[in-house]
């Protein structure tokens, strides 16, 4: 679609020194940290695919469908006029394009259609579609991570895994086995307990026939119009998981009564909700009484796109503080040949470096798993840790690359309030912080082969650079006998990722990058509290040089 340039000569002055539009931009083949590390992961097959989807992510028309979910809000249509119960809720066409956009791509299908390096493709579409509208991911996120909790049981599996995989979009609200594509949701948290889903109460009866009634509430059901949802419930057995269609065998509605949307702070172009099980009819996934462990493979994967739901969003503000800063003229000067942004802008580009390399090194080792086990050790840590650490930098980042706008960042007409209201959703998504802390802990605990994969991988750089040799030997102090505990779960979680962001980086990045996150993130005179606060080590010219996109 072209994109026009507006007026520039007005009556009363000349509109000058401002940037143009981003957009029309291919922002795979403009990034190329992903690029690279999308190579170095295994994914160089995928190249041609994922420019493809970057060009289409980065689409004028994209943006302005982006704007346009973003601005006419899901609306809950309880009932018809004549009073029946309907529980739908409508959606902008802007939001269906993209929906198309994403799945009939293949970013929930690829993992499992591609034989080769198919979550490495998976992660590296999921960070251009998070640059094209972030709201949206979350249904088809949570659409490619229900495949492992499906095939714990055969039957379920026979039936909703192909519709899964058909990499296919289809909005109408009908039953499953007459659609050419579903999308599946999650419905866990309760109001009484949050986190602790053990506190939940929705209890679930068998039928009589091999299936499970439900009757209670949750208080955080995502993207509601999926056509079936994983959630908990009580047995006589224990907390154990299910599958709830929105259609019940008989072709009439289950008992799915949406009570309400959730009037977020951002991620506003996707329904978010609260609901209630009527008498809701389900099948039991798993065993009885083993919810929270068939759950847990789907959570992983949540947890490896909140990873890169938060690389996405990192890259799509640096793009934004590059592009503004590099046509923005102030004093004589480009603002990105000012000094002090010059240092900002470095020190994002590292953030954003360190960011990509984890993700698709955590994207490797889900790729790797089923045949080695020590990758499958190393990711059962990596995710978690990635997970903690890369999403807490989100809103800090997202604010320093506003900043670089000046006033023009924080008008609502640009990219930036979306991109902050959006900013801390990942690091509260399937765990906030001292959830995932605490899940390492008891994973170094439970699973002492994930310890040790993740000391194999922090030994690959060891003599490549003084300030990483000695952050590992930091590391290496919290596994003293009474050191590492819940007090001190936060700082592990911190100091491990950072170092597995340096293996990475030192795996898939150029030696400059690798070396700049070194002397900025590791050694010990930097303490990170403040961008562009840069070490003299970091070539400065270089990394940005690397980030900044060419259109």
């Amino acid at each position: 679609m072209p994109h026009y340039a507006p007026q520039s000569e007005l009556e009363t002055h000349t509109v000058s020194n401002q940037p143009k539009a981003f957009g029309d931009v291919d922002l795979f083949a403009s990034d190329k940290a992903l690029k690279g590390a999308v190579e170095k992961a295994g994914g160089g097959m995928h190249a041609a695919k994922l420019s493809e989807f970057g060009k289409r992510c980065g689409a004028f028309e994209t943006q302005d469908w982006s704007r346009q979910a973003q601005e006419n809000l899901p609306k809950l249509k309880s009932f018809d006029r004549f009073g029946h119960r309907l529980d739908e809720v409508e959606f902008h066409p802007a939001y269906h394009n993209l929906m198309s956009l994403g799945l009939d791509s293949g970013l929930s299908a690829s993992a499992w259609n591609e034989g080769e390096a198919g979550h490495v493709l998976h992660g590296a579409m999921m960070i251009l579609m998070n640059q094209a509208d972030a709201g949206v991911t979350c249904p088809m996120s949570m659409t490619y991570a229900c495949v492992p909790a499906l095939q714990s049981t055969p039957e379920i599996a026979d039936a909703w895994v192909p519709r899964v995989q058909a990499s296919s979009y289809d909005p109408n609200f009908l039953p499953a086995d007459r659609k050419t594509g579903v999308t599946i949701g999650m419905a866990m948290t309760e109001k009484q307990g949050g986190s602790d889903v053990r506190a939940n109460t929705t209890r679930a009866v068998p039928d009589g026939q091999g299936a499970y009634i439900l009757t209670g509430h949750k208080w955080f059901c995502s993207a509601p119009m999926s056509d079936a949802f994983l959630t908990l419930a009580y047995t006589d057995e224990g907390l154990t998981c299910f599958l709830v269609p929105r259609w019940k065998p008989d072709g009439t509605r289950n008992g799915i009564h949406v009570m309400r949307l959730k009037d977020k702070m951002g991620d506003k172009s996707n329904a978010s909700s609260e609901i209630e099980y009527h008498g809701a009819w389900a099948e039991r996934l798993g065993e009885e009484g083993r919810g929270v462990r068939t759950i847990i493979d789907m959570v992983q994967h949540t947890r490896y796109d909140c990873i890169l739901g938060s690389t996405g969003g990192i890259r799509a503000a640096l793009v934004q503080a590059l592009w503004h800063t590099s046509q923005r003229r102030a004093f004589q000067k480009a603002l990105i040949d000012q000094p002090a942004m010059r240092a900002v802008l470095a020190d994002l580009v590292i953030e954003s470096e360190a960011a990509t390399a984890i993700a698709m090194r955590v994207g490797a080792s889900l790729d790797r798993m089923a045949t080695d086990e020590q990758e499958a050790a190393f990711m059962r840590l990596a995710t978690p840790l990635a997970k903690y650490w890369v999403c807490k930098r989100q809103p800090g980042f997202v604010y320093e690359a506003l900043e670089c706008h000046g006033g023009a960042g924080y008008v609502e007409e640009g990219p930036m309030p979306r991109l902050y209201r959006q900013s801390p959703l990942n690091a509260i998504w399937e765990g906030s912080g001292n959830v995932i802390a605490l899940d390492v802990l008891r994973a170094l605990s439970r699973e002492p082969d994930s310890l040790e994969a993740m000391q194999a991988e922090l030994k690959k750089p060891l003599g490549r650079h003084h300030a990483y040799d000695a952050h590992v030997g930091r590391l290496a102090d919290y596994l003293t006998p009474g050191n590492l505990h819940e007090g001190t779960a936060r700082g592990f979680a911190r100091d491990a990722a950072l170092a597995l962001q340096g293996a990475a980086l030192h795996e898939m990045a150029p030696d400059f990058v690798f070396e700049a996150f070194c002397a900025q993130r590791l050694a010990s005179d930097r303490n990170g509290l403040l961008y562009g606060d840069v070490s003299p080590d970091v070539d400065q010219g270089r990394l940005i040089e690397r980030a900044i996109p060419a259109v």
